[in-house]
């Protein structure tokens, strides 16, 4: 039997589904609107108020807030249909920050309203995930994910100093302009381009009550929309494979931003200047962004799954090698390698959607997509904390080390708890298109 046409031609098979097309679409402009926003509003506040805590802290409030939105969130992803939640959750954003736009915002409310939107996004984030389970069967799914991260990737690469340039002929209110017309872009294409599907209700409990009726979830049955949330959320990490998962989709991010976080100072430190910041900030987007390309395109999905264990436990040695406080030529490689572990994700999402059940999924996609960015925010936070004790190039090696270990931890649990599919144990069914069962002992990749 020939293989399915994602496997033969890669990511080339994954555009010419029409709703993939306007979806990652609507990604691209809402993703530039974002990467706007993440530098013009702190130079808008800075310019306000002199304040270099506040401009710092009006870039975290662009992270912090989603953690809360991920515990309070996922009920909205089950109850209501898709496409009007996402479209929702663009049009909540452009009207945030078209509001930040007025002359004369108070700095309160300019903080209040960049906390709202990115309240919203790991809702936004988890139920286009689950859309494109949807929407991208078999190993497509896998590759459509993959597009999306790499075109995160790619915007941190050049979106940062492409607005840094736009900030030269634009003040940051008319830049955030720009951000609005994306956002309003996205919600555009998402309404146009996209079927609408009844969202998927009913939560199963750990004990394995269907719990559903029709037009609610068993939470609501127990409590309305803060009982569900308890009750999803419990299903959740209660299942000991997805508990794992979870560990090895968030241990890694939460280590590799360290050395982001440490740019600055470890620039100071072997005098590279300011072009050695922007250099060791590009490295591990570039790795990873190169290697996930390669992965995708040249590894057939039982390669890949292959790789995910592997990968994650090796991708945090290189910043071993900043114990030698390198030069930032060796400084560049180490990172750049460091970046292209993330290819580990690749495997990890077929997984993680296989190991989900039906009807969680939303739930589950917004609750991983809160922790990345929640992790990520305290891993570079720690980071600096350490710094604040020894020299930038030793916390970059504490990271190392620690992180190594915690990850190596989440590699043996996620070796230890069954596969879907194995011994009789699954819930989705084995997946189409990924070379075949997840083996019980799986040795793969991300």
């Amino acid at each position: 039997m020939p293989p399915p046409a994602a496997q033969r031609d890669g990511y080339r098979a994954v555009f010419r589904v029409r709703e993939f097309r306007f979806v990652f679409a609507a990604h691209v402009l809402s993703l530039l609107g974002a990467v706007v926003s993440h530098v013009a509003l702190p130079v808008l506040v800075y310019a306000d108020t002199a304040s270099p805590f506040m401009s710092a802290l009006t870039f975290a409030l662009g992270f912090m807030p989603q953690a809360l939105g991920g515990a309070l969130l996922p009920p909205v992803a089950e109850r209501y249909e898709g496409r009007r939640v996402l479209v929702g959750c663009d049009l909540v954003c452009a009207v945030g920050v078209a509001a930040m736009t007025v002359p004369g915002m108070p700095l309160a409310a300019l903080l209040a309203l960049r906390a709202v939107t990115a309240f919203v996004q790991p809702l936004f984030g988890g139920v286009r995930a689950a859309g494109l389970g949807e929407i991208l069967k078999g190993d497509a799914f896998v590759l459509g994910r993959s597009l999306i991260r790499i075109s995160a990737q790619a915007a941190q690469i050049a979106g940062f100093a492409a607005t840094g340039l736009l900030l030269l002929v634009l003040p940051p209110r008319g830049a955030l302009l720009l951000t609005v017309a994306g956002f309003l872009a996205s919600a555009a294409l998402l309404r146009i381009g996209t079927r609408a599907r009844p969202p998927i209700t009913g939560v199963r409990t750990s004990e394995g009550a269907d719990g559903g009726s029709p037009g609610g979830t068993s939470g609501g049955a127990r409590g309305g929309f803060r009982g569900g949330t308890r009750a999803g959320t419990r299903a959740l990490f209660a299942d000991r494979r997805i508990r794992a998962l979870l560990a090895l989709t968030w241990l890694p991010p939460a280590f590799l931003v360290v050395p982001e976080g440490l740019a600055a100072p470890y620039s100071a430190e072997i005098g590279a200047g300011p072009v050695g910041v922007g250099l060791l900030l590009a490295a591990m987007p570039v790795g990873g962004v190169a290697a996930e390309l390669a992965a995708g395109a040249l590894l057939r999905p039982g390669a890949r799954e292959r790789l995910v264990l592997p990968l994650a436990g090796c991708l945090l040695l290189p910043f071993l090698l900043f114990a030698w406080r390198p030069g930032l030529p060796l400084a560049l490689a180490a990172l750049l390698v460091a970046g292209s572990g993330i290819a580990y994700t690749l495997g990890l999402d077929r997984w993680f959607f296989d190991a989900v059940p039906e009807e969680l999924r939303a739930r589950a996609m917004t609750v991983m997509t809160a922790g990345m960015m929640t992790v990520q925010g305290m891993g570079m936070a720690a980071g600096g904390l350490a710094a604040e004790f020894m020299p930038p190039h030793w916390a970059v090696v504490a990271a190392g080390v620690l992180g190594t270990a915690c990850v190596l931890a989440a590699v043996r649990a996620v070796r230890a708890a069954p596969a879907p599919g194995a011994g009789g144990a699954a819930r989705t069914g084995t997946r189409e298109g990924a070379g075949g069962p997840v083996p019980e002992t799986p040795v793969s990749d991300v």
